[in-house]
């Protein structure tokens, strides 16, 4: 009978785990506290580029990882995230066929970056226009998507 219990929990929890809420990360600014997820129910994971160029180029990784490219070409590793409440719901302003997201990352693997100061997150916008099926960060990258 222990054994079927034993079972039962690892199968409970498993699958607790499977279905698990998004991953939310607290960030502080200006002693201000402010929440990230990397997920607002739409396909914002990928590669964002220049229109008509490949390069620089932005990558978003579903674990709040990834890379962004400057002007000069420099790649630089990321932490990122979507502002979102505390319950991890997006917080977004809509617009005509668009909304409206805040788009936070930090440079990580530098020694600027490598310091605990939260002063560090570099704020951004983050948009979705529907009816065009694209995603742009800060207006100039831009990813096309599929629903």
């Amino acid at each position: 009978m222990k054994k079927i219990t034993l079972l039962l929990t690892a199968l409970i929890a498993s699958a607790m785990n499977s279905f698990a809420q998004i991953n939310i990360t607290k960030i502080t600014i200006d002693q201000k506290e402010h929440f990230i997820a990397n997920s607002i129910g739409y396909p914002i994971i990928g590669q964002y580029n220049y229109v008509n160029q490949l390069e620089p180029i932005t990558i978003l990784n579903p674990d709040g990882t990834g890379m962004i490219q400057n002007e000069d070409l420099e790649k630089n590793n990321i932490i990122w995230g979507i502002e979102c409440s505390e319950s991890g719901i997006p917080i977004f302003k809509e617009g005509f066929n668009s909304a409206s997201y805040t788009f936070w990352y930090r440079i990580t693997g530098n020694a600027e970056a490598k310091s605990s100061d939260d002063k560090n997150w570099i704020q951004q916008s983050f948009t979705i226009h529907y009816d065009k099926k694209k995603i742009f960060i800060s207006g100039d990258r831009v990813k096309e998507y599929i629903e």
